[in-house]
């Protein structure tokens, strides 16, 4: 029977296709394993440049769009740190207060080798200090020799454009292996003018750069892989047009290493990992004139260590402990000749440090045919604690951020949380056509570090504080308690057929009720760039009861020979116990897919249809967006076993539109003035691609 851990794993994220669990390493075929959704991407003309967007055709996922390769990913309407995600086994902190470098930003889609996603109720073996779900992304696996005698040579090319922002995207591959050692090198590069709208306005500031490059070496015998991989990204410039600044610089190097072992008793899995984030913003086009620099660095150190126990045929048990360590330096440098911004440097965050230490354990049981259980507890510390701050002075320009950093520099700063995640989960085989799983969890996040350490009062200091796009300003508070999650889900999976007759419906309804969820009391207000018909609020991280609940639908019916209709539609709404919406929650939406296969040609017709947003966080001056559908059109053509060519047009008829999950647009308020507006969504785009495999 198909363990439930995996079955969860593919429910959650809507995913239909069986996905093939991971090799065992005493067979010599280990290979790359891909994800159904990740190989329907790279099935695409053109892939995105963004990683977050791989899981764009999952029920209940969205994007908040950020810079070119930096959007955040929510879940059912939760999102950003309210997610676990991890790279090959590496938690990665966003080194910024406008989190510009989101865990997802570090991995170039064409480096993706598999990708999944959990959500809300995800086994404790997952991860923790999260309540909205579990991404976890895989790099190419490591590929061996079918045997000692020959050497196995492997090398992939992709090259794919964009004529909206005139983007391009490349990416080489290339490995050496024996059939006990493998060598692989990846470099991928990605660059992006900026966009225009259905309207062929450019949307100013959202142009950017990427390059990312890693090697990976690794071994193996009989009952054991050590796997080794390194690498570097660099971000030369990236444009944000719903946020105040722009990344100048962003450099990240990582290293870390997976061991795996089988043993009488079971498997070990150990990952022991290494990052760095040196970041820098600013400004640096003609499109968004200015002069503030501003400069962080972040480290992030850890590991993980697993053991699973077969207790009996029908049993497994799961335990494992978990370390990881972020620090954090953030510190914007005197301006030149400016009597606001100097003569001394501005410490935003100094010697921040977040220590987790984490235990769990969980059961797996099959109790018959039909009934599968999953139990599972965990545990948590997490400590953290700031350094002294300092203001750029303490002239009368910046009175309230001196005020400020003298009471921040005068109490006591460390905290600690113990927090406690409970997870349950059943799953029953009705009959061969009939899947039924119910599921509970108890889930706990801490704050971050810029929640809770954040401390300017001026209003240009804390608009620095934002990572949502909204123009607003904030301000931490030391006394924020955890959030902890309660949730309840249920999906039933209807599913007949074989072959290309093969047909699911999948329903999951869910209710998420979260004491203490990290929302907003507000403070003041003020006009953004000095725009007296714009108005922006002063916020501060403040504990508020909330729930959230919806529905997600999907399926796969084939409705002809080679023809199948695909799609799934999402519904959340999320709210304050005292009142009022929450941010960035996705409206009503559904994605429709007519997909036509026929000898190498595969062909599909698209509509995303998305709803009027009116239920906005009247707190943030959200904006409202109007209801829109976008038509999209992509073919693909196997020319050979190893070349395939695809061409295709996003937005077909040009729709002028906002994306509910763009925020303000900012860069256009400051050159063009009036009231804040949404973000312009992308304009027409066609689209090439090319892969070549070797």
């Amino acid at each position: 029977m198909k363990s439930l851990y995996l079955t969860i794993c593919m429910a959650a994220a809507g995913i239909t296709h069986a996905q093939t669990e991971v090799t065992p390493v005493t067979d010599p075929k280990l290979k790359v394993i891909v994800s159904a959704l990740g190989e329907s991407w790279l099935q695409r003309p053109t892939g995105p440049s963004d990683a977050a967007l791989l899981l764009s055709a999952t029920p209940g996922y969205s994007v908040a769009q950020g810079g070119g390769v930096s959007g955040l990913p929510f879940i059912n309407g939760l999102g950003d740190d309210r997610l676990k995600i991890r790279i090959d086994g590496m938690e990665i902190t966003s080194a910024c207060a406008n989190h510009m470098n989101a865990p997802l930003s570090y991995l170039d889609p064409t480096q993706v080798g598999r990708i999944e996603v959990l959500a809300g109720v995800t086994p404790v073996s997952a991860g923790g200090d999260s309540i909205g779900g579990t991404i976890t992304v895989k790099s190419a696996a490591p590929a061996f020799a079918d045997n000692a005698d020959k050497l196995r040579t492997s090398a992939r090319i992709t090259l794919s454009g964009r004529s909206n922002g005139e983007a391009v995207n490349g990416g080489v591959s290339a490995g050496i292996a024996s059939d006990s050692m493998s060598f692989g090198y990846s470099a991928a590069y990605a660059r992006g003018h900026s966009y225009e709208d259905g309207n062929g306005d450019r949307v100013l500031g959202s142009m950017y750069e990427s390059i990312n490059q890693s090697a990976v070496l690794a071994w193996r015998d009989q009952d054991q892989q050590l796997t080794v991989r390194a690498g570097v990204q660099h971000i030369p410039y990236q444009g944000f047009p719903n946020q105040y600044m722009d990344m100048t610089d962003n450099t990240g190097k990582f290293a870390n290493a997976d061991y795996l072992r089988r043993f009488g008793w079971g498997e070990l899995e150990a990952n022991v990992y290494w990052q760095r984030t040196d970041h820098e913003m600013g400004f640096f086009t003609p499109e968004r004139p200015g002069t503030m620099p501003m400069v962080t660095h972040g480290r992030n150190i850890g590991y993980t260590l697993k053991a699973t126990l077969p207790l009996s045929e029908a049993r497994k048990l799961r335990l494992g402990q978990e370390y990881h360590t972020f620090r954090l330096e953030d510190f914007w440098p005197a301006v030149s000749g400016s009597m606001m911004m100097g003569p001394q440097t501005y410490v935003n965050v100094s010697d921040g440090q977040r220590d987790r230490i984490a235990l769990y354990g969980e059961t797996e049981t099959t109790h018959n045919a039909q009934w599968t259980s999953l139990l599972g507890a965990r545990w948590e510390s997490v400590r953290m604690n700031a350094g002294d701050v300092q203001p750029y002075s303490t002239s009368m320009m910046n009175a309230a951020d001196a005020a400020a950093a003298q009471a921040f520099n005068a109490r006591g700063r460390q905290q600690r949380d113990s927090n406690l995640d409970l997870t349950a989960l059943a799953r029953y085989e009705a009959d061969a056509s009939t899947t039924l799983e119910l599921a509970a969890a108890r889930k706990t996040r801490s704050p971050n570090l810029y929640e809770r350490y954040a401390w300017g009062r001026g209003s240009m200091a804390m608009t620095m504080t934002n990572w949502f796009g909204d123009g607003n300003g904030y301000v931490g508070d030391i006394d924020l308690k955890p959030e902890t999650a309660y949730t309840l889900a249920f999906t039933a999976h209807w599913h007949g057929g074989e072959g290309a007759r093969a047909w699911f419906v999948k329903l999951n309804p869910y209710f998420n009720r979260v004491h203490d969820y990290i929302d907003v009391d507000v403070l003041g207000s003020f006009n953004p760039y000095m725009k007296m018909s714009a108005k922006g609020a002063l916020l501060r991280f403040a504990n508020h009861d909330a729930r959230l609940y919806g529905a997600n639908l999907s399926w796969g019916v084939p409705v002809a020979e080679q023809l199948k209709f695909l799609g799934n539609a999402a519904y959340t709404r999320g709210k304050r116990s005292d009142g009022g919406d929450l941010y960035r929650i996705m409206p009503l939406n559904a994605l429709l897919t007519l997909e036509h296969s026929s000898g190498a040609w595969t062909n599909q017709l698209e509509a995303r249809l998305v709803a009027r947003k009116d239920k906005t966080d009247l707190r943030r001056l959200e904006p409202e967006t109007g209801g829109y559908g976008l038509l999209n059109a992509r073919t693909n053509y196997q020319l050979q076993k190893n070349l395939r060519l695809s061409a295709g047009v996003t937005n077909l008829l040009d729709k002028v539109y906002a994306d509910p999950m763009g925020g303000v647009y900012l860069s256009g308020l400051q050159r063009q003035g009036g009231a804040f507006q949404p973000l312009p969504g992308y304009g027409r785009s066609f689209d090439v691609g090319l892969t070549l495999t070797f």
